[in-house]
């Protein structure tokens, strides 16, 4: 048997804990997965696109786990009232191959996607940083305000999308957080006039220019979490070159990331290199700095672990979705068990006819 941790036990899990907790919790077990980089084996995600979309495989292991996430990003289907992103993920154990947890990831992919973005943030951000704008007001934008106002104790978002109805559901949505102050703007500009940090998590699949050069003020952290797969971006080229950019799995970044527009030779970062002390976060406080947020499998790994750790109850659903069998080499007789009952022997009125004949 499986265990299985669907919707249902992720709302029931989130009714029992605070949001902030979950998130901050989870974004620890993130770094403490990244600060073991080299025990992984890493590989770039495995992607099929469509003219309205892309789904996608999230394979890592660390030699005694491994993990996948199946994941799609289809911006159209909110016209049909469907989500733009869903998952869900295994975890097995490497040492047999049986998997051990079958999960939603639709919700733990917000939650880990806002870890991770604070995560970073909290390396590249001014320390003083109070100020938020939020450019994308969809499905993962209020995991993004709770993420950061817990970790980096940002008290103010400035919020912009081109729907106006996401904007209102935002807004109303984090009624929740008295403390955080929120400012709806009137366009991306007057978002991000000011700002300490930004925050760009649009759906749209197109190589689109939602911040330009002239937006950026010395000092300012860029947190780009929209781009996340060939011919979708929301930076132009300019504000890259004029910035430190940190990648998850530069790999993967080179071709998903806000850097497929740049030469294979522009100069960035990974994030584990920043973490374990061994590259420098932001160096001054006026450099501009990117975090080239992809989403990487190795935060799903760390999510499914959160998942097995807090989540997953002794009442957990199971699936029988591996056989249990006497004789592991008798796959046959445990497929046929009742076949005599459904298709019973007809003796000798059956009649034997030549092959020739």
């Amino acid at each position: 048997m499986v265990t299985f941790i669907g919707t249902r036990e992720m709302q029931n899990h989130l009714s029992k804990v605070r949001l902030e907790d979950a998130i901050t919790r989870l974004a620890s077990m993130i770094k403490d997965d990244y600060l073991r980089w080299q025990a992984f084996d890493k590989c770039a995600r495995v992607a099929s696109h469509s003219d309205v979309g892309v789904i996608e495989l999230m394979p890592i292991s660390d030699g005694r786990q491994y993990s996948f996430k199946y994941v799609n990003g289809h911006p159209k289907n909110t016209q049909a009232g469907l989500l733009t992103v869903t998952a869900f993920g295994v975890l097995a154990d490497v040492d047999t191959g049986y998997p051990r947890l079958l999960s939603e990831l639709t919700i733990t992919t917000a939650l880990r996607t806002a870890a991770t973005s604070a995560l970073a943030a909290s390396y590249l951000a001014r320390p003083s940083s109070r100020t938020m704008a939020l450019i994308g007001n969809g499905a993962q934008s209020e995991f993004q305000a709770v993420a950061f106002h817990a970790m980096l104790g940002i008290e103010e978002l400035r919020v912009f999308d081109v729907d106006p109805a996401a904007t209102d559901k935002l807004i109303h949505n984090l009624r929740l957080y008295p403390k955080l102050r929120i400012v709806r703007a009137n366009s991306v500009a007057d978002a991000v006039k000011g700002a300490d940090i930004i925050t760009t998590i649009t759906a749209d699949k197109a190589n689109a220019t939602i911040l330009t050069p002239e937006m950026i003020e010395p000092g300012m952290h860029l947190n780009a979490v929209g781009g996340d797969c060939p011919g979708k971006t929301e930076l132009h080229a300019e504000i890259l070159r004029n910035a430190r950019v940190v990648v998850e799995y530069e790999p993967q970044s080179r071709v998903e990331g806000e850097v497929q527009q740049m030469p294979a030779d522009f100069p960035v970062t990974e994030l584990w290199k920043i973490l374990e002390g061994s590259e420098q976060g932001r160096m001054n406080e006026k450099q501009v700095t990117v975090f080239d947020s992809v989403g990487f499998a190795l935060e799903d790994f760390s999510a499914m672990r959160y998942l097995e750790k807090y989540v997953m109850q002794k009442n957990s659903p199971l699936l029988d979705l591996i056989p249990e069998m006497m004789n592991p080499k008798d796959l046959f007789g445990m497929g046929m068990a009742n076949a005599s009952a459904l298709n019973p022997a007809r003796g000798n009125t059956e009649i034997a006819v030549p092959i020739n004949a």
